[in-house]
């Protein structure tokens, strides 16, 4: 993420720069991955539009190049511009990923441990049976509830599978990734640069507006003026452009998501290599765990008003059995919540600039890529003006607040007694409508997903999504005292034997 830690002077201008049907210039404020992912998809939609982009990176802004994971939406971003994996992940320490598994969430449920998995096509076959066992559960009846066992991405994170099928196989496996996030931002800014994308070096020392209150141009600290017909604020947590300038509010979660810093300590590479990410709850946050190529991303998210930064990193430090290493940490602030216009006037806020929800699920690129990917469509199907804002607003904010929604189940429904941090976050009672009527529905035995199609919920977190979450809690009620032995689909189907000849097609990591 960009380290920004500045403010800007505004300007004010009467004059209303106009185009006059000459080209149309974009100006992306910002580099970083975010920056570049924009650049990237900007230029790929619109490379046969009279559309130019510049980028203004400031030299003097470091990069945290800490260990990322993703979401599958990070592998159509790359099929999209046709960059082969064998391209960019070696340059970025890259590794696929296919899981989370968490670890201590939740210790009163049945397991300690359970995995979220990504679903894939051949889940078809196995998919209605999790949900019907998870209904039958919740009917008290002692049934096979892990989602690992019964989705292929979790049959692959338990046996080190890598994803990648044979040609003649005839389903698609989806996937994320992990990898070093200031490579990935390295290695898009080269392609984009190729590709005709502008890249401008410089810091911006204030940004001029014209009569109607729309950004005019940038002007750096060498002096130099930056004019632009749209522009995209890419500049971290500052919000140099959609916050500061247009004074875009920010709306804070911090009433339900209480984690608001991280230290990060990198280690040796896993050997052997893992594909799937760690989260393992701590006394006052949690753990990621992410396996690179040449190191392992290690970090603790937590509350700094539980915990003082010191002690964050003692405790991460002992959990990683690294408490005599000099490796040095790196302590990061997060400001959690969203903007209230995600697009106002001629400006676009992207990453960290736009809004956080912390890195639990792996949200945060995913966010940006559908922003990008909806104002595409928003300003192209609007003739490149304003005219589809307004629903652009609405729709990103209802992905924010989807995805918000399920991370703070996380929380809410943690069986933890070890800390005051954990009792809190299972005691309050400041989450949406939206979350209170997906957990009504479950605990009143309802249908989930016609619950999430009422809603009309557009996160990525569907149906699988929840039911791997309230199952792996073990959101479940008491067990009949009567049990008949009966009604288990995982054993009825014999799924073991049909996921074990699965992984014959795939091949160990390595």
């Amino acid at each position: 993420m960009n380290k920004h830690n500045q403010s800007i002077k505004v300007e004010h201008n009467n004059s209303q720069h106009k185009n006059n049907g000459k080209r149309m210039k974009i100006v992306i404020a910002g580099g970083g991955t975010a920056g570049w992912m924009a650049a990237s998809l900007l230029q790929h939609a619109w490379k046969d539009k009279h559309i130019s982009i510049d980028l203004v990176e400031s030299p003097s802004i470091g990069i945290i190049g800490v260990g990322e994971g993703s979401t599958p939406s990070l592998k159509r971003f790359f099929e999209k511009l046709e960059i082969p994996e064998s391209e960019w992940m070696p340059a970025c320490n890259a590794t696929h990923k296919v899981s989370i598994q968490f670890n201590g969430w939740s210790p009163k449920a049945a397991f300690n441990t359970y995995a979220h998995p990504f679903i894939s096509q051949l889940d078809a076959f196995t998919e209605r049976r999790f949900y019907v066992n998870c209904y039958t559960r919740r009917l008290g009846l002692d049934v096979e509830t892990r989602p690992e066992k019964f989705l292929i991405n979790g049959w692959l994170a338990a046996q080190r599978k890598s994803p990648i099928t044979p040609p003649n196989f005839p389903f698609e496996i989806e996937y994320g990734y992990h990898f070093d996030s200031a490579l990935l931002g390295q290695f898009l800014a080269k392609r984009a640069k190729s590709l005709g994308v502008n890249h401008i070096q410089g810091d911006i020392a204030s940004v001029a507006q014209n009569e109607q209150g729309e950004i005019k141009s940038l002007h750096l600290e060498s002096g130099e003026e930056i004019r632009g017909d749209f522009f995209i604020d890419c500049t971290g947590f500052e919000s140099l452009l959609l916050q500061q300038a247009l004074n875009v509010e920010f709306e804070s979660f911090a009433d339900n998501l209480f984690n608001d810093a991280a230290v990060a300590i990198p280690s040796e590479a896993l050997n052997p290599l893992e594909n799937q990410t760690q989260a393992t709850a701590l006394s006052h946050g949690w753990a990621w765990q992410i396996p690179l190529t040449n190191r392992t991303g290690n970090g603790y998210v937590y509350s700094s008003r539980y915990i003082s930064a010191d002690k964050a990193e003692q405790e991460l430090r002992q959990h990683l059995g690294l408490l005599d290493s000099d490796t040095p940490a790196k302590h990061l602030k997060m400001k959690v919540g969203q903007v209230s216009e995600h697009w106002a006037k001629n400006c676009l806020g992207l990453g960290l600039a736009q809004g956080f929800i912390e890195p639990l699920e792996a949200t945060a690129l995913h966010l940006v890529q559908t922003s990008i990917e909806e104002f595409i469509d928003a300003f192209s199907q609007g003739n490149f003006s304003a005219k589809h804002r307004a629903g652009y607003n609405q729709k990103i904010r209802v992905n924010f607040d989807a995805v918000r929604n399920y991370i703070v189940a996380h929380y809410k429904l943690n069986s933890r007694d070890d800390s005051d941090y954990w009792k809190d976050n299972r005691n309050n009672s400041a989450i949406s409508d939206s979350l209170k009527a997906l957990l009504h529905v479950w605990y009143n035995k309802g249908d989930l997903a016609k619950e999430i199609k009422r809603q009309n919920l557009h996160s990525h977190f569907g149906n699988a999504s929840w039911h791997c979450l309230l199952a792996g809690y073990g959101v479940f009620p008491n067990l009949a005292p009567n049990q008949p032995g009966t009604g288990d689909l995982y054993k009825d189907y014999d799924l073991k034997r049909y996921f074990s000849g699965c992984m014959l097609n795939f091949n160990t990591i390595v």
